[in-house]
């Protein structure tokens, strides 16, 4: 009697994702908060905006990968934190809408489901969703034989955030208003193809030690982005917050741009900036210029906030409250697109 092929024949395996869903419910479960309504396994998620304190919320929703700093995670086998790179993509840029971040789905492609592996990266999510206080309500595993190669995989992220309607950013920005930094934790998740180009350049490998840092090469790379959410909602609260830009792929000279209207612009003291090692590090081994370093990096500054002046020294308290040290940068302006003077201390 001859016997049809099955689908685990075939290269994907049932009874492995369902393993999975099984062992990451703990971490979805803990990043539950006001408004969850349903765990995983269901075909949706359901979350309820008015439990979570909204009395006429406009909903606002984000979506972003991290980049090539996968390849690096997978390739040092180092997958523990990139969740929180993926989760920070998401809702850092929920916050500059204004909104608070609800809840977070994720998608995990790859060509043989390994299920240590998948467990490690959504912990990750997980610990970036309770760390921004969002809950992790969902997601989807793909595996597709063909698709990757042997050990990759894929990432993207989903978030949903609230706010209440007539309070989104950007909103009320002026000339005047003082343009804070928040200072980045490192290259966070954009600009990894031209690391990653530098590094073999410079004959290296994830295994040497950080000439800028303490450890290996890959792991001081691997550093998350950091999360601004909690800080930025506390800011916001305080009031005067007219825009907040994320500084993501673009630097600072593409992203300001997109919270200004009119004929307003930023001016810019680079000088101000604190200097990281690592942007350090790759400008003068990568003979990086300045204009290109603010293209392709965040240069030390990963969040930006266009603060009223009567507010601004509420905004900085509390920001310090929550262990996020402010740097006043310069201001807005009338004119077009970013300004610089000064130049960055590399």
């Amino acid at each position: 009697m001859t016997h049809g092929l099955t689908y685990a024949q075939a290269g994907v395996d049932i009874d492995a994702g369902n393993k999975l869903v099984e062992l990451i419910k703990p971490a979805s479960k803990s990043t539950q908060r006001t408004g969850s309504m349903t765990g995983l396994g269901g075909f949706g998620a359901m979350f309820d905006p008015k439990a979570a304190g909204f009395s006429d919320p406009i909903l606002v929703g984000a979506t972003d990968g991290v980049g090539t700093k996968l390849r690096l995670a997978i390739d040092t086998g180092d997958v523990s934190t990139v969740g929180i790179d993926l989760v920070a993509m998401c809702v850092n840029d929920l916050i500059c809408q204004g909104a608070e971040p609800l809840f977070f789905l994720d998608y995990f492609a790859t060509g043989k489901l390994d299920v240590v592996q998948a467990a490690q990266v959504i912990e990750g999510i997980a610990d970036g969703c309770r760390m921004s206080g969002c809950a992790l309500i969902g997601g989807e595993t793909a595996e597709m034989p063909g698709m990757y190669a042997k050990d990759d995989f894929d990432l993207a992220g989903f978030a949903v955030g609230a706010v209440e309607r007539g309070m989104h950013l950007p909103a009320g920005v002026a000339e005047g208003d003082v343009l804070v930094g928040l200072p980045s934790s490192g290259v966070h998740s954009n600009g990894f193809s031209l690391v990653r180009r530098i590094v073999a350049d410079q004959g290296l490998n994830w295994d040497s030690p950080a000439p800028f840092g303490v450890g290996s090469l890959g792991k001081v790379l691997l550093t998350p982005t950091a999360l601004y959410v909690t800080a930025c909602l506390a800011a916001i609260k305080v009031g005067g917050v007219h825009a907040m830009a994320h500084i993501t792929g673009g630097g600072l000279t593409e992203n300001l741009p997109r919270v200004f209207t009119g004929e307003l612009a930023a001016s810019i003291d680079l000088s101000t900036i604190p200097t990281l090692p690592i942007m350090a590090w790759l400008s003068k081994v990568g003979g990086i210029s300045e204009h290109e370093m603010l293209k392709t990096f965040n240069c030390g500054i990963g969040m930006i906030l266009a603060v009223a002046q009567d507010h601004i020294t509420a905004v900085e308290s509390v920001l310090i409250a929550h262990d996020v040290e402010p740097v006043r940068i310069g201001e807005v302006i009338k004119g077009q697109r970013v300004q610089y003077s000064g130049q960055l201390s590399f």
